[in-house]
């Protein structure tokens, strides 16, 4: 067969599934997902051995460092992984639920009902733990799901994968609601985002380039996820000591993470005071600096002066661009010009400015007080997510169950007929 008929195929299986997993039953689907964590604890070191596949095949292709750690599936992860499972399985179901119902002066009821999406295509690069993240969402939210991860990942995704088909089986639900194209080429992407009549949605999760790409070929609508370029303005009412560690955190706790922080802007009446204390602290951990002219001499050593292309981009690594504004006015001009919708945040003691900054702004999340790296679907109670929506159309933000159906409308009626 083809490449197109191998994906024709995948997709005529998605839909079929998905019929069947629209209808399941909520204890179904639990089951599945919890006989998903159990197979991840007593498969490990088959899952540890795939992904030791993996990694040594990216080393030789010299993969980055950011790259590298984002395809390594560290106990931790795992951990996560295992977690995300159990959370996720004992949510309520959100399929057939009626959020709202009201009565029409003619006696009618009219309301609306969650549904699933139907089938999604994830295209996503490195990041095995997304391929369980996914799987786990898709399958609660009553979607069948297409995973085609990066070549770089397809042994993880591979062993992966068969887990899920496992639990699904066990649970009595379709193995085909989750499938992985058995092929490493390109052209299966091409071929998938052809078929809008067999998949409802297309989720790309990686670099600026494969979103781009995906958006410019699907046929189908596409759930974007750009570039996390992430701010943290420190107003002139912060708690310096306070916003030291938060700082650090959100630069360093993971800085290839589209949540980590990627410029620090800080009010001038502090400047002075506040930023020689973040060269100090985080310079010798291995964060470099581009800086505006007015806090390059701040930094010191750690520091070069900005170029403007530092303005508006994504790092991924230990390097943050500062800058030094006049007010909170500059700062949201500066979030507005450069940011991505993705996370921004203040640091103030100001009850008032928090709230402006809050309403002001336009990102997926924006934070007062706390460090940008808790824009992730876990840290905010979701159990997992499928990605961060940096559009509005349908979710924004971090898309978790809830996020992965719609709504239909339903009405019951009394036997009334139209005048």
């Amino acid at each position: 067969m083809s490449i197109r008929d191998d994906m024709l195929a995948i997709g005529q299986k998605a839909r079929e599934a998905s019929r069947a997993l629209s209808a399941a039953s909520g204890t179904a689907k639990a089951d599945a997902l919890n006989a998903l964590a159990d197979l991840l604890e007593s498969e490990t070191e088959a899952i540890r051995q795939a992904n030791a596949e993996d990694l040594k095949a990216a080393e030789a292709r010299g993969l980055d460092k950011a790259r590298l750690q984002r395809l390594t599936i560290s106990d931790k992860v795992l951990g996560s992984m295992i977690q995300g499972c159990r959370e996720v399985a004992a949510m309520s179901d959100p399929v057939g639920e009626i959020e709202s119902m009201v009565k029409r002066p003619n006696g009618m009821l009219v309301g609306k009902m969650r549904v699933p999406l139907g089938v999604i295509a994830m295209i996503y690069e490195s990041r095995p733990n997304a391929t369980i993240d996914a799987g786990i969402l898709c399958l609660k939210a009553g979607n069948a799901v297409i995973l085609r991860g990066g070549s770089e990942a397809f042994h993880s995704n591979k062993c992966l994968a068969g887990l899920m088909h496992r639990a699904l089986e066990s649970a009595g639900l379709p193995r085909e609601a989750v499938q992985t194209p058995p092929t490493t080429d390109r052209e299966a992407v091409a071929e998938l985002l052809s078929l809008e009549e067999y998949i409802d949605v297309v989720i790309p999760r990686g670099g600026e380039g494969l979103i781009r790409a995906v958006t410019e070929q699907a046929r189908m609508p596409v759930l974007k996820h750009y570039k996390g370029v992430c701010h943290t303005f420190v107003d002139e009412t912060a708690d310096l000591a306070k916003a030291l560690p938060v700082i650090e955190n959100a630069k360093m706790q993971y800085p290839s993470g589209c949540n980590a922080l990627e410029c620090l802007l800080v009010h001038r009446s502090v400047a002075g005071e506040f930023l020689p204390g973040v060269a100090a602290q985080l310079g010798p951990k291995g964060v470099s600096f581009k800086a505006c002219p007015e806090s390059l001499p701040l930094l010191g050593g750690y520091a070069e002066g900005a170029a403007p292309e530092d303005w508006g981009y994504e790092f991924l690594d230990l390097v943050m661009a500062v800058r030094v504004v006049a007010d909170m006015d500059e700062a949201m001009e500066h979030i507005a010009r450069y940011g991505s919708n993705h996370t921004e945040a203040i640091l103030t003691e100001s009850q008032s400015r928090a709230m402006r900054f809050i309403r002001e702004v336009d990102a997926s999340l924006v934070v007062a007080n706390a460090t940008t790296r808790f824009n992730d679907g876990a840290q905010l109670g979701l159990g997992a997510e499928i990605g961060i929506s940096t559009s509005k159309l349908h979710a924004y933000g971090p898309m978790g169950v809830k996020e992965l159906t719609s709504t239909k409308f339903v009405l019951l009626g009394d036997w009334q007929i139209r005048e």
